[in-house]
């Protein structure tokens, strides 16, 4: 009796279907795309592309960032991560580690593959959370495939996590997809293939041409094809981060021919990889969603020529008046020694050496900064609950911060004002405050298991992440703060 128990229960163990979940999951994060942008261009979108989308596909209508600055490395970690700066450790698109600049991804323990250029030396160490790739990987022990692809080393490499089979960037100094020797000491036959059908002439620049966005779904198909992405026994996964928008928006701004066209690439694009997907993995076997890093400001003379406030901050002169105010008052030369995305980084070294005390320093710096009108404000980092500020910007500038790595002073500009000198002929704009136009995204699901609605309930950039493991029944990145998202459709 007790083996045809035994005997029995095993049966039922094996008779229990298998938990469903897609093939491939594949998320496209489009470089500074403002949320409006899916209802500015929309009349002028295909049907197949962006419109298919929104037709077929859930939108989170309300999708806002959460910590400050909003800039595109902090984007990317943040929607694959479910997490802040706070505890992922990517504080900016450059930040400090041990008193020197880094970019977010540098990494001078690795080389180039495909490049002997400085452009090789990347990799994901400088992240200190995993991504929903990374708990794929963990919940197949190992066995699924996880890809990231983009013109810009960062959009490629903080996606995709640190267990990735593979991430590739371009690099100008070669005109051609590479990666580095975190992932692998040679290029893919079909890479080198493709790079000798894609290229470009060394130093052309990619990032501002409308073909950067091509060559990215061209490489995306590329790796779809040839690694099999959603043919195996476990769900795969593919990250595409979409550059050239961004530079062409920093260029040319929000409005105008450039950004229209940039755009109107896209939609093609997406129309022709949606297609790419359905034919090698099968519609409604893919899940894939749409989003972006940040948004962007409208460029502030464009604002001014219709009466609207706007304009810019001189963080330079800023920075001389500090610098100068601080040497008066503490005896300490060049005491701030840069600002990197609205954020003050303090030089310690040469205050130690005069025997400076550094709340006097921060004193002085924020004194002057207080004296400038284009701030809203200027905060101590370590004192942010102190601040004389909103609770949703306290909210955003501890969520924002990485102690050590994060700086010392953090400012706030007026809405509409840009970080740094405007002249009157200038036509291009930026990032990185809490403000809409750069916190509030698009984010778009659709495919398998996604019905077709949209809501206006407040989201956030890092509930993304654990909505994508929910789905699939794998546990949340292991520094997630965002909650699941549940679609909700009208009967």
């Amino acid at each position: 009796m007790i083996i045809l128990a035994v005997s029995c229960a095993a049966i039922g163990v094996m008779a229990q279907p298998r938990i469903d979940r897609p093939k491939l999951v594949v998320g496209v994060v489009v470089d500074q795309m403002r949320w409006d942008y899916l209802y500015y261009y929309y009349e002028d979108y295909g049907p197949d592309g962006i419109k298919r989308l929104l037709n077929e596909g859930y939108s989170c209508e309300n999708t806002m960032i959460n910590y400050i600055p909003t800039v595109t490395a902090i984007g990317h970690t943040s929607l694959y991560t479910g997490s802040v700066p706070f505890f992922h450790g990517i504080a900016g698109n450059s930040f400090m580690i041990d008193g020197k600049t880094v970019a977010s991804t540098d990494d001078k323990s690795v080389e180039g593959v495909g490049t002997s250029s400085n452009v090789g030396q990347n990799s994901p160490r400088n992240l200190r959370a995993t991504t929903i790739g990374d708990e794929l990987k963990q919940a197949f022990d190992f066995e699924c495939k996880v890809y990231g692809v983009a013109i810009k080393p960062r959009a490629s490499i903080l996606p995709a996590g640190h267990s990735a089979d593979a991430a590739y960037w371009w690099d100008s100094n070669v005109g051609h997809f590479v990666t580095s020797t975190y992932y692998m000491n040679q290029l893919p036959n079909w890479v080198e293939k493709f790079n000798r059908k894609y290229n470009t002439e060394p130093k052309y620049d990619l990032n501002t041409s409308n073909e950067g966005v091509t060559y990215t779904f061209r490489m995306a198909e590329a790796i779809l094809e040839n690694e099999k992405l959603g043919r195996g026994k476990y769900t795969d996964m593919l990250c595409v981060s979409v550059a050239s928008t961004d530079a062409i928006g920093h260029t040319y701004s929000t409005r105008g021919r450039e950004n229209y066209e940039v755009f109107m690439q896209l939609d093609k694009e997406l129309a022709h990889f949606f297609k790419e997907l359905d034919k090698q993995v099968g519609r409604g076997n893919y899940l894939l969603f749409l989003s972006a890093d940040h948004g962007a400001a409208h460029n502030p003379n464009f604002m001014k020529e219709h009466d609207q406030p706007a304009g810019g901050w001189d963080a330079r002169s800023a920075r001389i008046k500090m610098n100068e105010e601080i040497n008066s008052e503490c005896g300490v030369p060049d005491a701030i020694k840069a600002i990197h995305d609205y954020r003050i980084y303090l030089d310690y070294d040469k205050i130690d050496s005069v025997g400076a005390s550094v709340e006097r320093v921060k004193e002085v710096a924020l004194n002057v900064l207080s004296k400038e009108e284009e701030l809203v404000a200027a905060v101590d980092y370590e004192k942010i609950q102190q601040a004389s500020i909103p609770e949703i910007l306290k909210e955003r500038l501890i969520n924002g911060y990485h102690r050590g790595r994060s700086g010392d002073i953090v400012v706030m500009t007026q809405a509409g004002y840009l970080p740094f000198r405007v002249k009157s002929d200038y036509k291009g704009t930026t990032h990185g405050a809490w403000n809409p136009y750069d916190s509030h995204i698009p984010l778009v699901f659709m495919g398998w298991h996604v019905p077709h609605g949209e809501t206006t309930k407040p989201t956030r950039i890092v509930d993304l992440a654990p909505t994508i493991c929910a789905m699939l029944h794998i546990q949340m990145p292991n520094a997630c703060v965002g909650n699941a998202i549940t679609f909700d459709v009208a009967k």
